[in-house]
C-alpha cells in the first residue's frame, strides 16, 4: 500500500494524525455512516420518554442546567485524490449532567495524568482509597443520581445527537478531553486515527478495569481491523457490558 509518513503529512497538515494512505475503505464508511444515522435516529426517537424522564430527575435532584457539554478532541477523515487520513478536530460533546453545576474539574485532570503514566500510588491517593477500577469513580463532585447514571451509561445518551451531527459513529474510540491528549505519548495518537464512538472494543472487552495502555491498544486493535462485522460485533456487545456494569464508560 502506498504511504506518505506522517511527517511529510504535517507539513501540509500539522492536525493530521494519520499517514497519506491509499483509500479503500469507502464503502465500509459510507455503509458505517448510513447505519449511524439510522439507528441514532431510531433510538433517538425510542428513547426519548427515558430522556425526558432522566432530564426530569436530575433538575430535581441538583437544579441547574440538565445537559453537560465539553469540548473533546476526535477526528475527520479526509480524502484527496484517491488518498484518505485523519485530521484532529474538537467538538462539543453532550452528556447529561451527572456532576454539581460548574464543577471544578483539577481533579480529574490530575487523575487523567496519573492514569496515563499508570501510576498507581497516586491514583490510589485522589480515589481516597486502592480499586480495581481505573476510572475515578470516588468523585465528590458527583450527585446521588449522577453515580447511577455513570454506572448504566443512561448518561451517555445525549451522544446519540453527536452521532447524527456526524461527530461521532456508534462505535469508534471514546473521544478524549483535551487536557489528556496533551499527556499521550506518540503512539498513543494512533487512537484519533478515527471517529470517536458510543461505545468501542475496549468498552466490551474490560471497560474500566482495563491500564489506559491496554486501553489504546484495543482502540488501535479496532482501528487496524475495522469492519462492518467487527462494528456489529461490539454494538450487540454492549448491552451487555452495561448490564453487567464492569464500570462506567
Amino acid at each position: 500500500m502506498q504511504q506518505i509518513q506522517l511527517d511529510q503529512l504535517q507539513r501540509f497538515d500539522p492536525l493530521a494524525v494519520s499517514p497519506l494512505v491509499e483509500d479503500r475503505d469507502y464503502f465500509y464508511y459510507l455503509i458505517k455512516r448510513l447505519v449511524d444515522l439510522t439507528l441514532a435516529t431510531i433510538l433517538l426517537v425510542v428513547l426519548s420518554p427515558l430522556m425526558l424522564v432522566i432530564a426530569i430527575l436530575i433538575y430535581l435532584d441538583s437544579g441547574g442546567p440538565v445537559i453537560f457539554t465539553q469540548q473533546r478532541v476526535g477526528s475527520n477523515r479526509w480524502t484527496r485524490g484517491g488518498f484518505s487520513y485523519w485530521q484532529r478536530s474538537r467538538f462539543t460533546c453532550y452528556k447529561f449532567r451527572t456532576m454539581v453545576n460548574n464543577a471544578d474539574d483539577s481533579l480529574h485532570r490530575s487523575y487523567v495524568k496519573a492514569l496515563i503514566k499508570n501510576d498507581r500510588k497516586r491514583m490510589a491517593k485522589l480515589q481516597g482509597e486502592n480499586t480495581e477500577t481505573r476510572k475515578l469513580v470516588h468523585d465528590p463532585r458527583v450527585t446521588r443520581l449522577g453515580r447511577f447514571l455513570r454506572k448504566t451509561s443512561l448518561d451517555e445518551l445525549p451522544q446519540f445527537w453527536n452521532v447524527i451531527k456526524g461527530d461521532m459513529s456508534l462505535v469508534g474510540p471514546r473521544p478524549p478531553v483535551l487536557y489528556e491528549v496533551d499527556q499521550y505519548e506518540s503512539w498513543h495518537l494512533q487512537r484519533l486515527e478515527a471517529l470517536p464512538g458510543l461505545t468501542g472494543l475496549w468498552q466490551v472487552s474490560g471497560r474500566s478495569s482495563l491500564d489506559f495502555d491496554d486501553a489504546v491498544r484495543l482502540d488501535i486493535q479496532y482501528i487496524n481491523n475495522r469492519s462492518f462485522t467487527q462494528d456489529m460485533m461490539i454494538i450487540f456487545r454492549t448491552p451487555i457490558a452495561i448490564i453487567t456494569t464492569r464500570g462506567a464508560m
